[in-house]
């Protein structure tokens, strides 16, 4: 079965400098936290944080693989992904013979049925979780532990 990519990211994106991708585990929810693209979308200040919360959560990466290795091919959906910088719902052939060792499993979660993945500039975010939902907290970049 082919990879499909569905694009996530509608009217928003990471800061696509510096996003400062952070992650937060609650029972069997992943809570990604990164600052938003200001410059791009005009409703969003430099201080404003995105959260992504991937509920049930059976496991998550996030790894060095950066642009540069994007390009070069050393991501395992870098000849396959529509796009760098990207937030994507995969679903097809998930490539798992070159799936990263650096999983984190989630030990009380059921295998999840969705894999998402994340480009952000110096870091590849991927988990698989039974859903997703996408938040902004306005102004809290400090209060989220990311420097502005």
């Amino acid at each position: 079965m082919k990879t499909t990519f569905c694009k996530l990211n509608v009217g928003w994106n990471a800061e696509p400098n510096a996003p400062d991708p952070r992650v937060r585990i609650e029972g069997t929810s992943v809570v990604l936290s990164f600052l938003l693209n200001h410059m791009v979308f005009q409703n969003f200040a430099p201080e404003d944080v995105g959260i992504l919360r991937f509920d049930r959560c059976s496991g998550y990466r996030i790894g060095s693989t950066n642009e540069e290795g994007w390009y070069r091919g050393q991501c395992r959906f870098s000849k396959v992904a529509p796009a760098w910088g990207e937030y994507y719902e995969v679903s097809g052939d998930l490539l798992l013979e070159e799936v990263p060792e650096d999983w984190i499993q989630i030990a009380s979660a059921p295998q999840a049925p969705k894999h998402f993945l994340f480009y952000f500039r110096d870091n590849t975010f991927e988990c698989d979780a039974e859903d997703w939902a996408f938040s902004v907290t306005a102004g809290a970049a400090a209060e989220w532990g990311h420097a502005v």
